[in-house]
């Protein structure tokens, strides 16, 4: 597992070994800087065009491509320049000078508009049945009422708001390096907020940070406060009260109460009226879509969906005539450690916890060079209004995980069903049940597709291909990190970093020290060794950032794998698998079930695209990186032969996603196609690297199967969660393969397994129990299962 890092070096190494790689990180490697290649700069591509399928309207409105050359601004860099005053004086206080000059919107008269709400006064008036007005007295219920109304919301204190950003412009200052985001994409949304319609940004959540950077970062490009829906049960009370004067929201626990509690209904009527008054007034609105990552539970947030569907329910009755949606993307180098620290605690983070997080976080990066840095996307925003109209043509049938895969998973079956996997992890909460059935179809999808967007265009950082590299390649390190750069560049991706490239591998490198050691082996030569252990772990979750820009080629690799696995020995040479003819239907079908066994939150398919679709993408990217070549059969018709072509009856009965070259082509010659490796020299490293991405996820799923006769069933899911994690890290002890023993990981398993009809969860006094369903008590199932899992898994 070691990686050369070839250089030479200025200073000789200490005679002991510890004292030697003290000497290799605090020289800085000795290294001349070299400047990095071109594309690093000026051909980087512009990412975060809307779904062109669902919101074609929007996705010609609000872009210009001369956006795409404004180039990126630190919004964390503030000078003499940015304030209205010149002179000495004025450069020393100018962090003070520019949050006196942000300019806050007044807000007045937002409780009593919300009061006389029609939601709000058909509950008090008692005309709602069921509801809280009736036999109460109308005092009471109004002081319900502004009792919910102080739960969710306060008005954002001016004073309050400027001192507030002063401190965190200092603070992040002192922990970023440089908080990057692209002017064209700023311009898009100032663009979009003249337009009258109110703003809702929905963004991914890699840390506690986003719910601060972003709220400042949208006060310094003048577009007012933000409004940030957090969660209540991780804040204490305290902090609650300071977030709400900072424009905080915060759902009640009375909303999530059953549909006919009337207090459930009085609370879902406030939070609603409180978002139809916010998105009257004009005021953008922030929601998280994703759960934080070391929160443990599904990737789509329940709680962000209820407050998207408060926002949906606002547009369809008419309060507004539209909104436009804005995925957002905010990437780290490094989550720092004390502020990720935060999520494993089991009680609400108060205001001294916090205030000594920040504290812990400044002592660690004072006075040394290891500031991380962040990249904030900004997507193209659309319009709510079009996809609603729009997404509903896209709707079709789906199955379950068990009518899809169980039966050929036995071998009861060999054909795929020609349907879409229908797999909801996100609890549905109360909010999104008080809406009609249609309606939370609608939300999900949003939601999810919503999702996708964001994290298809979040920027790839510098450590997370420094992992990547560690973990895979294990080969030069200066031409590989160049290499796979250049990689995502081509797939429409961006990077969160530009410079010259020794810097950027030192800078890397130094936030990932606690995971790696350095050592001098001869002269101008460094060896970068991952430390073995759970740091590995921490490096795979690093490198899972890559797998979005890699995602189709590591589906159809792990596939091509699966359909080698009974032909050729799993250790056979590269010649011997590239001489086996692979037919299209063959590929489609192995491609069919591989997407079926990973989870939705893994691959966050656009609801607007179909299975088939996405089958035809991942053999196209097979094709282009040159994986894969066409074998002309004889009497076939060649592959470049797009003459007397017509469109199927297959083709217009599918529900379509966006149209590539390949969706011309006729279906039913499908079958007489065929496809061979490729036997170019990069071939074989770049196959087994695209494997391995997805090999972490995989292999658990294999040792989940393998721990099914040694589970103690029945159990909770917590307590089987437990077990299995533990056997995830004995089996880690013992081949010295940690990137499998993850948590999540073990999580993720169990709820595909439940899916998939191999654990039943049953009622019992003490609550919900897994059991081992009766189709898989037997050894020889299980053994199946796990001959399944293992066939897409390239050792």
């Amino acid at each position: 597992m070691a990686t050369m890092l070839e250089g030479r070096r200025q200073t000789q190494p200490r005679s002991s070994p510890s004292g030697r790689e003290t000497s290799l990180w605090s020289s800085g490697f000795g290294m001349k800087l070299e400047a990095i290649t071109p594309f690093l700069g000026k051909y980087r591509p512009f990412v975060g065009r809307c779904c062109q399928t669902c919101t074609p309207k929007s996705w010609e409105s609000l872009f210009h491509r001369s956006i795409t050359d404004l180039g990126f601004c630190s919004v964390i860099l503030v000078k003499e320049e940015n304030t209205r005053f010149r002179g000495w004086l004025v450069r020393r206080l100018c962090y003070f000078l520019w949050s006196l000059e942000q300019h806050i919107p007044p807000c007045q008269d937002a409780p009593q508009k919300i009061e006389e709400s029609t939601g709000v006064q058909n509950l008090l008036s008692g005309r709602v049945p069921g509801g809280a007005g009736e036999g109460q007295a109308p005092d009471l219920v109004k002081k319900e009422v502004q009792r919910i109304l102080g739960h969710i919301q306060a008005s954002p204190r001016p004073f309050l708001v400027r001192l507030f950003s002063w401190a965190l412009l200092r603070f992040l200052n002192c922990l970023f390096l440089n908080v990057q985001l692209h002017k064209g994409q700023m311009k898009m949304v100032q663009k979009a907020a003249l337009a009258g319609s109110p703003l809702v940004l929905l963004s991914t959540h890699k840390t506690l940070l986003d719910g601060i950077l972003l709220p400042f970062m949208l006060l310094s490009q003048g577009l007012g406060v933000l409004r940030v829906a957090w969660d209540s049960r991780a804040c204490s009370p305290a902090l609650r009260v300071l977030l709400r004067k900072l424009g905080g929201l915060f759902l009640p626990p009375e909303a999530n109460l059953s549909l006919d509690s009337s207090e459930g209904l009085l609370a879902r009527a406030v939070v609603q009226a409180v978002i139809e008054q916010l998105l009257v007034s004009g005021q953008p609105l922030l929601i998280f879509l994703e759960e934080p990552p070391e929160s443990p539970g599904p990737r789509l947030s329940a709680l962000g969906q209820a407050w998207l569907g408060f926002v949906v329910q606002a547009v369809q009755v008419g309060i507004v005539p539209d909104a436009l949606l804005v995925p957002v993307a905010v990437t780290y180098d490094l989550v720092p450690d004390a502020l990720c620290d935060i999520y494993h605690a089991s009680a609400p983070l108060g205001l001294w916890t916090g205030a000594l997080a920040v504290l812990r976080s400044l002592w660690s990066h004072w006075g040394c060079s290891r500031r991380i840095c962040s990249r904030v996307h900004l997507a193209q925003p659309f319009s709510l209004q079009e996809y609603i109209v729009s997404a509903r043509s896209c709707w079709g049938g789906r199955q379950t995980l068990e009518q899809l895969l169980q039966p050929i998973v036995l071998g009861q079956c060999t054909a795929v069903p020609d349907t879409e996997k229908e797999q909801e992890w996100t609890p549905i909460t109360g909010p999104l049940l008080a809406l009609k059935e249609e309606d939370q179809l609608l939300v999900r999808r949003l939601s999810c597709h919503v999702l996708s967007a964001s994290v298809g265009s979040a920027a790839v950082m510098s450590t997370a291909i420094m992992a990547t590299l560690l973990l895979f390649k294990h080969q030069k390190l200066l031409g590989e990190f160049s290499w796979l750069t250049e990689e995502i560049l081509l797939r429409g991706f961006d990077v969160g970093f530009s410079g010259q490239l020794r810097s950027l591998l030192k800078h890397s490198l130094s936030l990932l020290r606690a995971h790696v050691a350095l050592l001098h082996i001869r002269q101008g030569d460094l060896l970068v060794v991952p430390r073995p252990g759970p740091g590995l772990t921490q490096l795979a979750r690093l490198s899972a950032e890559l797998l979005p820009v890699f995602l189709s080629e590591a589906v159809g690799a792990c596939a091509v794998r699966g359909l080698l696995a009974g032909r050729v020995p799993p250790q056979g040479p590269w010649e011997l698998q590239g001489i086996l003819l692979l037919s299209q239907n063959e590929l489609y079908r192995q491609i069919l079930l591989l997407m079926h066994l990973l989870p939705q939150d893994l691959l966050l398919l656009k609801p607007c695209q179909s299975s088939y679709c996405y089958c035809q993408e991942v053999l196209d990217r097979l094709i282009q990186c040159g994986l894969l070549v066409a074998e002309e059969t004889p009497g076939s018709r060649s592959a470049c032969d797009t003459g007397r072509q017509r469109l199927s009856r297959k083709l217009l009965w599918k529900p379509s996603g966006d149209f590539t070259d390949s969706d011309s082509d006729d279906f039913e010659e499908a079958e007489g196609r065929y496809f061979r490796l490729s036997q170019q020299s990069h071939c074989p490293d770049f196959f087994l690297f695209l494997c391995r991405l997805l090999s972490p996820l995989l292999k658990a799923f294999a040792q989940a199967a393998a721990f099914l006769h040694q589970g103690q069933l029945p159990d909770t899911e917590s307590g089987y969660t437990e077990q299995l994690f533990q056997f995830l890290q004995a089996t880690a002890q013992e081949e010295g393969i940690f990137e499998c023993a993850d948590p999540k990981l073990a999580i993720s398993a169990i709820w595909t397994f439940r899916d998939l009809g191999v654990l039943q969860q049953m009622p019992s006094p003490a609550g919900p129990r897994l059991h081992l369903s009766p189709t898989f008590a037997s050894r020889e199932n299980q053994q199946k299962l796990e001959q399944f899992i293992r066939q897409f898994i390239c050792s």
